[in-house]
């Protein structure tokens, strides 16, 4: 077997490994599903009726809680992916500081594995949780007039969003030298979709916090999504999305790769 097919076979190593975990425990992995699900219920039922007369009307839907809900519901699962960057600092906190990568080094195992399994496990998890979301917008009324390839395209959408904050995450893990500092340092990612076009189009906020709205990443993220589930328009929002996937995903490979073979070095 090539050094190639033994990476990619320790990294499905691990990667069942983690997904394990993810069985044993449920309430941590589908945890970060939580949130978002709380925030739909929350602004649909208690503020949807006002802002869907502003939202719903303005971006051409019909007003009221159905309205809002369609606007709503892409913003939320966006919100879902940035939820698991949480889990996914804690789990490999937890891993670097309980011992488990010393009997790791052990191992004939690749090194790069560990963090391999763990970024797959934490897209694969907040993949699962985003379908909760989804089976909860259903319920309450949303309905998306998408085809299987808009679809197709908001699942690969999510999973780039995923795959990139699952890096990030790792490194700020590999950072923290506890578990409570590691559930603490993810904190802003969560944030920033709260600083979006989540909740309200960015055109209704002050100017300052308006143009730092659209210029944040998670804004293109979510009207890229909106448009491919609703049929808004889309514009530039895709092309400025894959940037920022790619950028946060290649700063955050290479900032927990550095990370964990400083920390990990003999």
């Amino acid at each position: 077997m090539s050094t190639l097919g033994y990476t990619v076979h320790d990294s499905m190593t691990m990667l069942r490994r983690n997904l394990r975990h993810a069985v044993r425990y449920p309430s941590v992995s589908l945890g970060p599903a939580l949130l978002p699900i709380l925030m739909l219920l929350l602004f649909v039922y208690a503020f949807g009726g006002a802002l869907g007369a502003g939202v719903g009307a303005g971006s051409g839907q019909d007003g009221g809680r159905a309205g809002y809900l369609e606007y709503l519901t892409p913003g939320v699962i966006v919100m879902g992916v940035a939820a698991g960057a949480m889990s996914t600092s804690i789990a490999v906190c937890s891993d670097m500081t309980e011992g488990v990568v010393n009997r790791f080094r052990t191992m004939n195992i690749s090194r790069s594995s560990f963090l391999t399994g763990h970024v797959v496990g934490s897209v694969v998890q907040t993949l699962a949780g985003l379908l909760l979301v989804v089976g909860v917008a259903l319920a309450l009324g949303f309905r998306s007039g998408a085809g299987p390839l808009e679809w197709l395209a908001a699942a690969g959408l999510l999973a780039a969003i995923a795959f990139a904050v699952a890096w990030l995450s790792a490194a700020l893990g590999l950072i923290s030298r506890t578990v409570e500092s590691a559930s603490n340092k993810p904190l802003l990612i969560q944030f920033l979709p709260f600083l979006g076009s989540t909740f309200v189009p960015t055109s209704t906020m002050p100017s300052g916090l308006r143009w730092f709205a659209r210029h944040q990443p998670f804004t293109p993220m979510t009207e890229t999504l909106r448009g491919l589930l609703t049929g808004s328009p889309v514009g530039s929002a895709w092309w400025i999305s894959l940037a920022w996937c790619a950028g946060i995903g290649v700063v955050g490979y290479v900032w927990a790769r550095s990370l964990f073979h400083t920390t990990t070095k003999r």
